[in-house]
């Protein structure tokens, strides 16, 4: 995901609110997490505003330092721009959160049918003049009670089951089977953390009891060993050869590369035909698969993602891979030598060094890693409220106290003594 160095949001400058009454300046200390950026849309005024008032030549910022805001009387009147152009680094999602809407408001203003924009577009970022702000305190008036009223209470009177952990769950995983979610899991079991051991037992939600049932994989396993399936391939003789499917049951180790390769398709197709909007796959996970598996190249299938994969992996080999990719350009989703995000760059030199990982966030590697007290070169360093609220950051790290991961100046090394990063550190991890 992409992080920014406390970034200037001076393009809000797009969204203004007209004050009337006598503005007069207060004192505001800074807290951890804050930015520049926050405190001025805290204090409806630009960074600009505030850099001006407080003599700051860059955006960087320190965990109690007073800076003085100016405050205003609000006017009933507002006038807002409706107009936002797209700059370099942006996403949908990062300009939803700039303008407290979200990503589907934003597609339906702009007859979006997906979440590619370019730079110098032109978005409309609020339904109507004015719309903005209202709605903001409409909101806790109309949609909170709503929210209570459907607060799922029949739910919490279902109880709770218990559910044991396998080898190979992660708290991911066991919240996506029983249908809820990893706060929800870690909140029934007093956890303070994502670490979890086989063997281990868990209070689950109640109504998820039918959901272990579905450990009825074992007779969807069954189904392999009675390799009636090559009769169940006598169907597209009977109808469309082409709508044939083969149901697989995920092994660890395996990615959607690997398995698209193996049944002479493509990525895109496996994840068309599983309504797949991301590349993230657990091991007994089922999918539809076109055909039969070919027997031919089971394992270098893996080559189809661009990544031949070392097989010896070490620590010393991952930073080798993660300094060869130094200086690489930052893009937003990118997963390749043409350019990386956060997690992206994770993705390719995990794989290109010998470790099988899948492409996920860096929320889903935080949920597939565990916590460690003193790390070792090529564990993982995590960081939260960067770009967005929770973990939204990380990298490599290297020794000596430093990382390496992509940022927007591309792929470069950092100390994790930068004021930035410490106030925004949030913990060591490695792989399971």
């Amino acid at each position: 995901m992409k992080k920014t160095i406390v970034r200037t949001l001076s393009t809000a400058a797009f969204f203004s609110i007209v004050y009337a009454g006598t503005a007069h300046a207060d004192t505001y200390h800074v807290k951890k997490g804050d930015t520049l950026s926050k405190i001025a849309s805290q204090y409806h005024t630009s960074v600009a505003n505030l850099k001006k008032l407080n003599g700051l030549t860059s955006d960087l910022i320190h965990i109690n330092q007073p800076l003085q805001v100016s405050t205003a009387v609000k006017n009933t009147q507002s006038s807002t721009s409706t107009a936002y152009t797209v700059v370099k680094g942006d996403a949908l999602i990062k300009i939803a959160n700039r303008f407290h809407v979200t990503v589907g408001e934003l597609k339906k203003w702009n007859n979006l049918g997906s979440d590619m924009i370019y730079v110098g577009q032109k978005l409309k970022v609020s339904g109507s003049a004015g719309a903005a702000f209202k709605t903001e305190n409409v909101k806790p008036a109309a949609s909170k009670p709503a929210a209570t009223t459907t607060a799922q209470k029949p739910a919490a009177s279902t109880g709770t089951a218990t559910y044991t952990i396998k080898s190979g769950d992660y708290l991911g995983k066991i919240a996506k089977n029983v249908g809820t979610t990893v706060a929800q899991l870690k909140s029934l079991n007093h956890l303070k953390s994502d670490l979890i051991f086989p063997g281990q037992t868990l209070k689950v939600p109640g109504k998820a009891q039918v959901k272990p049932a579905v450990t009825s994989k074992p007779a969807a396993q069954a189904k392999p060993a009675v390799t009636a399936k090559p009769a169940v391939s006598a169907k597209p003789a009977a109808a469309s050869k082409p709508a044939a499917t083969t149901d697989y049951v995920i092994k660890s180790g395996d990615t959607l590369g690997k398995i698209a390769a193996q049944f002479d398709s493509t990525v895109s197709e496996v994840k068309r035909l599983n309504n797949l909007s991301s590349h993230l796959i657990y091991a007994g996970q089922k999918l539809k698969v076109p055909g039969q598996a070919s027997a031919k190249q089971p394992v270098t299938s893996i080559k189809t993602e661009s990544i031949s994969n070392s097989n010896s992996f070490s620590g010393s080999n991952l930073v080798s891979v993660a300094k060869s990719l130094m200086g690489t350009p930052y893009t937003w989703g990118g997963s390749s030598p043409s350019g990386f995000d956060c997690s992206g760059f994770i993705y390719y030199v995990a794989n290109k060094a010998g470790k099988s990982v899948p492409r996920t966030s860096a929320e889903g590697y935080y949920s597939r890693s565990y916590y460690v007290d003193k790390p070792k070169i090529g564990d993982l360093v995590f960081f939260e409220n960067t770009y967005k609220k929770g973990i939204s950051h990380l990298g490599f790290y290297i020794g000596n106290n430093q990382f390496i991961h992509a940022a927007d100046q591309g792929v470069i090394i950092s100390s994790l003594d930068n004021v930035y990063y410490k106030a925004h550190f949030d913990s060591f991890k490695s792989f399971y």
